[in-house]
This record gives C-alpha cells, sequence and structure tokens, in this order.
C-alpha cells in the first residue's frame, strides 16, 4: 500500500506506543466507504521473540466473537428460524431451567427463584436477559466457585446451566449471552457454529483466517498474550492448550482472526451488509442492528472480581451508552473522532473495533494484553481513531 501523510502520522501514534511497559507488539487498521485507509503492524508477537508483528498475526478476539455471533443470529432472523421476541427456550429448551439467583442463605446455599419473564432473543443480543460474567460480578463469581461452574470457553454446555442475577429486561450487564446465542444458532441452523460462520459469514468475505480452531498453519503467526505487572513490565504468558471434546462453540468469545479479516466484516455492516459482491444480510436488518435496543435502560460501568483479568471497565465515562444486537452504541459523539450512535466493542485481551455509520469509518486495534482495559491500550486506541479522523 502507497504511505500516504496520514499513513506516515498514524505510523508514528502507532510506532511511540510499542515498548517494553507500553504495548508488546499490535496491528492496527481503519478503513472507510472508499476502502482501506490504514493498515500496519508494530512491536514483536512475543516481547520474549525476535519475530516481529505483522499484519497478517493471528489474535484471540475474545469478545469480539459477539458482534459476528450476532450477524448469525440475524440471517437466522432473515429466514425465519429465529424470531427477536420468542422464548429463548423454544429453541433451546436447557434455558426452561433456568433460575434467578437471589443470593445465599446463612450456610451459604444459593437462593434461587424462577424468573418473571421469559428469556428472548432480544434480551440475550442486548446483555438484558438476566446472565452475567463472575469476572465483572460478584455473585457469580462466588456461584461459580461454590458449583464448580465450567466457563463457557470450555465447550460444555454446562456452562449454560448459569443462574441469572436479575429478571429479563431489568437491567443491562454484561454477561454469557451469546455464547447462549451460538447455541442456538446451532440447533436452528442444524450446523455448529464453526462450520455455519465458515459458509455463511466467513468464506462470502473472505475471512480466510478466522476460526474457533487452532491451525496447526498458524504456529508462526500466533500472537502471545502479555501480562502486565505491578511495575507496567510485560510478561507473556505460555500459550493455553487447544480446547478439545467441545459440546458446542461458544458464540461470545473463542475466534482467532486476523486485523484485516475484521476488518471485512465491519466493511460488510458499514455496507449494509455486503461486501465484494456477497451479501451476508440484508441493508435494513443491518440498519435494525445499529439502533438502540434497552430502550430506557443504559450501560452501566463494569466493577472487577478477576484483577488479572481485567480492570473495572467504563468507556466513555460520564456518557449514557446504550446497547444494540449486539454492540455499544455512544449517544454523543466520542472524543477522538467517532459521531454519536457509532457501534463499537472489544475483546478481553484488549482488542478494539468501532464503525461509525455517519462518516462511514471502521478501525480495529488488535494487542494481547492483559488485563483488559489497560490504560495504555485505551490511549492508543484514542490516538488511533484521532489521527484516523483527521480529515474525514
Amino acid at each position: 500500500m502507497h504511505r500516504t501523510r496520514k499513513a506516515a502520522v498514524i505510523d508514528s501514534v502507532l510506532a511511540a506506543s510499542v515498548g517494553p511497559a507500553k504495548i508488546a507488539g499490535l496491528v492496527a487498521a481503519a478503513a472507510s466507504d472508499s476502502g482501506v485507509i490504514y493498515q500496519s503492524a508494530f512491536g514483536r508477537r512475543d516481547a520474549s521473540l525476535p519475530p516481529p508483528m505483522t499484519t497478517d498475526s493471528i489474535f484471540r478476539i475474545a469478545s469480539m466473537t459477539k458482534t459476528i455471533t450476532a450477524a448469525a443470529a440475524m440471517q437466522m432472523v432473515e429466514q425465519d428460524k429465529l424470531s427477536l421476541d420468542q422464548p429463548a427456550k423454544d429453541i433451546f429448551p436447557l434455558l426452561a431451567a433456568t433460575k434467578v439467583l437471589l443470593g445465599f442463605d446463612a450456610n451459604g446455599i444459593p437462593l434461587m427463584r424462577s424468573p418473571r419473564t421469559p428469556i428472548t432473543l432480544r434480551n440475550l443480543l442486548t446483555h438484558t436477559a438476566g446472565f452475567v460474567y463472575d469476572t465483572w460480578n460478584e455473585e457469580l463469581n462466588r456461584y461459580a466457585a461454590l458449583t464448580d461452574l465450567p466457563a463457557c470457553r470450555t465447550g460444555r454446555l454446562e456452562a449454560l446451566t448459569a443462574p441469572l442475577n436479575f429478571d429479563p429486561g431489568e437491567r443491562w450487564e454484561y454477561g454469557i449471552n451469546i455464547d447462549i446465542v451460538g447455541r442456538m444458532v446451532e440447533l436452528a441452523s442444524g450446523l455448529d457454529l464453526e462450520t455455519y460462520m465458515q459458509r455463511h459469514i466467513f468464506q462470502p468475505l473472505g475471512m480466510s483466517d478466522t476460526s474457533f480452531i487452532q491451525r496447526p498453519e498458524w504456529d508462526n503467526r500466533l500472537t502471545a498474550i502479555h501480562a502486565r505487572q505491578a511495575d507496567g513490565s510485560l510478561h507473556p504468558m505460555p500459550q493455553a492448550p487447544a480446547v478439545t471434546g467441545r459440546e458446542f462453540f461458544p458464540g461470545g468469545g473463542g475466534l482467532f482472526a486476523t486485523a484485516p479479516d475484521y476488518l471485512q466484516f465491519l466493511r460488510a455492516l458499514m455496507n449494509g451488509g455486503e461486501r465484494g459482491g456477497n451479501r451476508i444480510l440484508q441493508p435494513e436488518t443491518v440498519a435494525l442492528m445499529f439502533q438502540n435496543h434497552i430502550g430506557d435502560l443504559e450501560v452501566r460501568p463494569l466493577p472487577t472480581f478477576n484483577p488479572a483479568l481485567s480492570n473495572p471497565v467504563d468507556l466513555f465515562p460520564g456518557m449514557v451508552k446504550k446497547w444494540g444486537l449486539s454492540f455499544l452504541i455512544n449517544t454523543e459523539p466520542g472524543h477522538a473522532g467517532r459521531s454519536a450512535g457509532s457501534v463499537a466493542w472489544a475483546g478481553l485481551n484488549n482488542t478494539y473495533y468501532w464503525l461509525d455509520p455517519a462518516k462511514k469509518v471502521a478501525g480495529v486495534l488488535m494487542t494481547q494484553t492483559l488485563p483488559f482495559a489497560d490504560p495504555t491500550v485505551l490511549d492508543t486506541l484514542d490516538a488511533f481513531e484521532r489521527v484516523v479522523y483527521n480529515g474525514v
């Protein structure tokens, strides 16, 4: 790609963010409706090894998986195989047994009752169903430890027997909702989520390096996750073993991808569901996904109950935030350039994206850094976004 003056400015901003107490390595990419406007890599895949980061490096994108799962679910809605407001237990009978966790008695036994209203796909896509994450919710953290509840990343269906923390529709709280949506896509389509996404999203969009299954040919492109130490330095973590014996693919996390692949997906959404002559969603469906689906409810800050995995999270502090199908919506212009009504989300290992439907700009910043909401990465994201918007 010919290096424009803007690209040179972005290069300098991103290069300055890489270092032993900064970010080990990153890939950043951005596009407008006229095409890719930036793509580059800085630093190293593993801070302890010489190979440099490259734009085709493979990242564990964690919760950036959620938006793709939501797109798969909306494909099912278009085909009348799923409905936003039908009881989700009609598709996934395991949910008929889901209870609300009220707390614990004097002996530490969980207190439960049936939910007052049925869980719907819309609840799940908007994180208003009542399911939460033990990383950010103290009661589920206690319940999971008490019952040995497996994490969704294990691919064990038992993970989806987690209780609700509140009644469906009562409030917004981030949780395992999209893992359940992924299972509903599997049941409605008759395919496992990996096969479904390959056929109906990844292959049509040319996302050849995106998969739930770690491929041997990726070994020399796979990035290491780095843990931020108390002194600010970075420590490469050992690679987690590949998941085996899955009973389902967790739609809330687990994909491997490159930054260019993910940008392809965002460009399809930015273009009303179509890229390169291949349509994955109808324009009216994409427009629906970009709308607020939580009404007067608001996205709330998330405290942390696992500081090794996540800092406290409050993106756009002080701003009223809403949720679409399925991403964060900023209701006011962002301080770094994005329009009000833009959509965005992130992955646990400090990967981020945004999509601005008004200005037709999308961006991706990939790192592999823990804990989540790392201030250095968030500052870099802001700096990247500012320069991308300069002149747009």
